[in-house]
């Protein structure tokens, strides 16, 4: 006997078809898995046969083989178990084959029949849409994750025999639904908020105008001085996430299995902090599975790396590609994939190995060797593609006790939402979306600076030693400023504010 179930696995963040084929054959008793399964998918062998005969179902003493198709890509994951079952099952004439026709099946069962969660259902569930199928069985506790794509019934199954009693029709199974709306409105809030930094305004400011234009940021501070504590609220001022960056953050952290136990979707900007001792697979992605990296999981968010100076220099160096393409490629002698990797670099540093290097209060111990080496982990490359520097110097003490009410992170986001929606508006026949990622075509056409912003400019360039690097930074920056005032023009003071922003082209700490 033959039977066919509809089944599916992923490729970096997107999931295919794949159909299991079971046939049952007279013979030796054997069970053979072709279809270039990995060892995982290999083992299923004794999980099923356990699960379907503790299940109280009767498993075959004869020759059973078991292709999944197409056979030329590599099946990974515990995800077939539950398909290769129902295929026996129906082989063996306990299910029809009419009704297994319309569905696609995935779960790892254990060996009493209890059906597990798998990695990767929500893209698996957008294909099962997308090839035009009614439904899909999942396991219960993925239900929620793949009910969040509208226009197919999820069917969330508990144990083995549940989806046999599915597919003879004499059980009834609920088709979960999650109400994305109120799951947006329900987790929209942040615990914490910037009204609780004392001081640091014009540090504030940077992070607001970075937030607006999409920038990557540097902050450059002596120890204690809020780097970390400013850093950690910037996605409160960050314009809501999309419906559909928030289903592409989500297919990342499903395929890797990073989705909380009953959480839905991903509603909030990722924010990733990685420590310093981490590798470049960790960073970047890859491993003998390549998996996402953190570049790849703060994908439509924030990624922040704290003390920068204390990264190994050859993991700094592979976020230059991410920066640029917003997108990472791992290839492999196998395969090659593509995960996406568009998010903002917020870093922080000190200015020298003990810390106090221009601070006015401490004494820098370092000498000039020590300071150099310190400051040359961090590449030119790597430095050109961060937009804003910006000192953030230690708090006074009358500003830590005063009770001056400081602005609320939703006023700001207020500001920057309004800001992020002119630079969709400007944008929208282009493929960027923000101001940060304008190249020189767009520039010309939306940077445009009259005579005494000229001036300016030229004033710095010639007194303050700026870069030409520096000089299109400033022109993205100024258009940013000029964006949250609400000018459509960038004038003389939006220049004057965004020259602020480059102290590391000034010279000041190098």
């Amino acid at each position: 006997m033959l039977a066919r179930v509809l089944s599916s696995a992923v490729i970096g963040i997107d999931a295919y078809p794949v159909e299991v084929e079971v046939d049952i054959a007279k013979g030796l008793p054997s069970f053979t898995t072709v279809g270039l399964p990995e060892a995982a998918v290999k083992e299923s062998r004794e999980r099923v046969k356990s699960a379907i005969i503790n299940s109280g179902y009767f498993f075959p003493d004869d020759r059973i083989t078991v292709n999944l198709a197409p056979a030329n890509i590599k099946k990974e994951g515990t995800g077939f178990d539950l398909p290769i079952a129902i295929g026996i099952l129906a082989a063996t004439g306990i299910i029809t084959q009419k009704r297994l026709a319309g569905y696609f099946v995935l779960g790892e069962v254990s060996l009493d029949g209890r059906i597990k969660p798998v990695n990767g259902s929500l893209p698996m569930a957008l294909a099962a849409k997308a090839a035009g199928y009614e439904g899909i069985i999942v396991p219960f506790d993925n239900g929620k994750e793949a009910s969040v794509v509208n226009g197919i019934s999820v069917f969330p199954v508990k144990t083995l025999s549940q989806v046999v009693g599915f597919f003879r029709e004499y059980e009834r199974l609920e088709a979960a639904k999650t109400d994305v709306t109120s799951l947006f409105n329900k987790n929209s809030g942040f615990e914490v908020d910037y009204s609780e930094v004392r001081g640091q305004e014009h540090a504030k400011r940077a992070l607001e105008i970075a937030a607006a234009g999409g920038h990557n940021l540097i902050m450059i501070g002596p120890p204690g001085s809020g780097k970390t504590m400013l850093a950690k609220r910037l996605p409160s001022i960050l314009p809501p996430i999309s419906f559909d960056e928030a289903l592409e953050t989500t297919k990342i952290y499903s395929v890797t299995g990073m989705l909380e136990h009953g959480e839905a979707m991903i509603v909030k900007r990722p924010f990733r902090s990685p420590h310093h001792t981490i590798s470049d697979a960790g960073l970047i992605g890859g491993g003998h599975v390549p998996r996402p990296g953190e570049v790849s999981l703060a994908h439509n968010g924030v990624l922040f790396l704290d003390e920068l100076s204390e990264f190994k220099k050859h993991v700094l160096e592979v976020l230059r590609q991410p920066l640029e393409d917003m997108k990472v490629t791992i290839s492999r002698a196998s395969s090659s994939i593509t995960y996406p990797a568009s998010f903002m670099l917020v870093a922080a540093m000190n200015p020298c190995p003990c810390g106090y290097f221009s601070d006015p209060k401490h004494e820098c111990k370092c000498t000039y060797q020590q300071i150099h080496r310190y400051r040359s982990k961090i590449s030119g490359p790597l430095m050109d593609r961060i937009d804003i520097h910006v000192e953030v110097p230690a708090v006074a003490y009358r500003d830590l006790m005063t009770d001056f009410p400081s602005e609320r992170s939703e006023e700001i986001k207020r500001r920057v939402s309004k800001a992020r929606i002119v630079q969709a508006e400007r944008f929208v026949k282009s493929k960027i979306y923000c101001n940060a990622q304008m190249n020189s075509r767009h520039m010309k056409k939306y940077c445009k600076i009259d005579d005494t912003s000229c001036s300016l400019i030229e004033s710095a360039v010639d007194k303050l030693g700026l870069s030409a690097r520096a000089f299109n930074r400033i022109l993205k920056i100024a258009r940013t400023i000029a964006d949250l005032a609400g000018k459509t023009e960038i004038e003389a003071e939006h220049i004057s504010e965004a020259i602020q922003y480059r102290n590391l082209d000034r010279g000041k700490f190098a």
